[in-house]
């Protein structure tokens, strides 16, 4: 990728080095729990959350920890990353006659507090509706990189731009209207809804992909077949095959996949929101 043209946000919340203390509160360790739960597999943790107690939790400085000092690329890299994002969102947005309100992004390690709830890094990247911010541990991208085997900076970038389309969707009220309608559903329809929320994300990403290389040429041979790849590798079949040998359909949150590189590659092609309305698609499922 060619980012040197992108200026870097600077949206950006360092808490890296940071320690989450939590104090005791009712739900325990079994909410936490459901909260990397859905962390996991897509789902906005507030949905879980919004009835829940919530754990006292502070972050501050771990004793003796530093913030990374002289050149920091994984900081600058995602930086540019969602500055371009922004570049590319605030466009789409002015046209239509809105204002686009930017997210952070919150560089962290190993665990978290959102206005979510509590996350691990475990549970890989995620956006918090509640806060209008990106999580997300960079050691992901080693994950990524070694277990996933998506390597390469597109698949990186892939993976800011999807988190910034369910930002996307906040900010259009698609998300929240999704999640009521998973609220009065059963768990079936409940995940299948999840599933075209993500896709969603994924074509939005594509979006972003199409216009910022066609205003500032940010794509090299490959990036595309990276990203795609990514895509693939963390479809739902792609993971639970992995993690269990076999593919349990009814269980998919995010979408096979054959589904999100479909998706991806739509919005990649197109870069036309029109073309990403996966709720209305009889072909998504």
């Amino acid at each position: 990728m060619r980012l040197d043209d992108e200026q870097q946000s600077g949206n950006i919340e360092d808490r890296r080095g940071f320690r989450v203390s939590k104090g005791v509160a009712g739900g325990g360790i079994g909410g936490i729990a459901l909260v990397l739960i859905a962390l996991f597999f897509g789902i906005d943790p507030s949905v879980i959350l919004e009835s829940a107690p919530q754990t006292n939790v502070s972050q501050e400085p771990a004793p003796g920890s530093q913030q990374p000092a002289g050149r920091d690329d994984g900081r600058e890299f995602v930086a540019r990353v969602l500055g371009s994002t922004e570049r590319v969102w605030g466009g789409i947005f002015q046209q239509a006659g809105r204002q686009y309100a930017q997210p952070k992004l919150v560089l962290f390690t190993g665990q978290v507090q959102s206005a979510c709830g509590f996350a691990s890094a475990a549970a890989g990247p995620f956006y918090c509706g509640n806060d209008q911010k990106v999580y997300i541990d960079l050691a992901f991208y080693r994950e990524l990189r070694d277990r996933f085997k998506a390597p390469g900076d597109f698949a990186q970038a892939y993976v800011v731009a999807h988190e910034v389309g369910h930002h996307v969707q906040n900010l259009l009220g698609i998300m929240e209207k999704t999640q009521a309608r998973q609220r009065r559903a059963g768990e079936r329809d409940a995940n299948a809804l999840s599933v075209r929320l993500e896709l969603q994300a994924d074509c939005f990403a594509g979006i972003w992909a199409n216009l910022a290389n066609r205003d500032r040429k940010i794509l090299e041979t490959g990036d595309i077949e990276e990203g795609l790849n990514a895509a693939a590798q963390i479809g739902d079949d792609s993971l639970q095959k992995r993690a269990q040998g076999y593919v349990v359909p009814e269980g998919f949150t995010h979408g096979s996949a054959q589904q999100r590189v479909r998706w991806f590659r739509r919005g990649i092609d197109s870069g036309e929101l029109k073309q990403c309305d996966t709720f209305s698609s009889s072909g998504v499922l």
